[in-house]
């Protein structure tokens, strides 16, 4: 075997090996109240969470996918060619049904990646003036992709139903989070507590179902 690639070969090994004695995993994300959800959710694997900021990552990541998976696959293997190890990634969206699904996949670069989610909320609020309450129907959609020690990617998908309100309601969450109304609490889902949020969240339901998957594939 060539010795370039005997010693890639070897870094590559050595580099996995030490992810899985601390089963470190890194986020792919810098988003602080994403990375809070993240953590309260995976707590439980009593493994430590690194944001890539925390990782000391620094790489400019092109979504530039068809859909959820496809972005989340990009972001996670974008990381993991620099820590290797065992990295997760999400990507997630709002999807209006009278929209047309819209921002769906463009959510976080909707009306410009720059414009304030404040400006986002009303500007969708008001491409629904006058629909009714039936035809207002929403959801946030999340797949969390986790490429593993060995390259193999595994993904999960949740979703949160509800509708988009007429105005925006609460200080908590992030996002579009204030303007998608969950019709069993009667409030936003930037209105319920973090511990709601995370029982019926979209991300929540994703991460749920990737902490099983993790422990299928780590033999815990």
């Amino acid at each position: 075997m060539p010795e370039g690639v005997y010693k890639a070969e070897q870094g590559i090994r050595n580099r996995n090996e030490e992810i899985k004695m601390d089963h470190k995993i890194v986020f792919a994300t810098s988003n602080a109240g994403k990375m809070r959800e993240i953590r309260e959710i995976l707590k439980d694997l009593c493994t430590e969470v690194l944001s890539m900021k925390e990782a000391g990552v620094c790489v400019d990541i092109v979504e530039d996918g068809e859909t959820f998976e496809d972005n989340a696959v990009i972001k996670a293997k974008a990381v993991w060619e620099k820590t290797g190890g065992i990295v997760l990634a999400d990507d997630s969206g709002l999807e209006i049904d009278y929209l047309n699904g819209e921002p769906g996949v463009y959510s976080a670069r909707y009306m410009g990646e720059d414009t304030s989610y404040e400006i986002k909320n009303r500007n969708l609020i008001g491409r629904l003036e006058g629909v009714p309450e039936d035809k207002r129907t929403a959801r946030f959609a999340c797949v969390i992709a986790a490429v593993l020690p060995d390259g193999k990617i595994i993904t999960t998908r949740g979703t949160m139903e509800g509708r988009i309100a007429h105005e925006p309601a609460g200080a908590g969450g992030f996002g579009y989070d204030p303007i998608l109304m969950l019709p069993e609490y009667g409030k936003t889902s930037a209105e319920i507590t973090m511990e709601e949020k995370n029982a019926i969240s979209h991300r929540g339901k994703a991460l749920r179902a990737m902490k099983e998957r993790l422990k299928q594939e780590l033999g815990e």
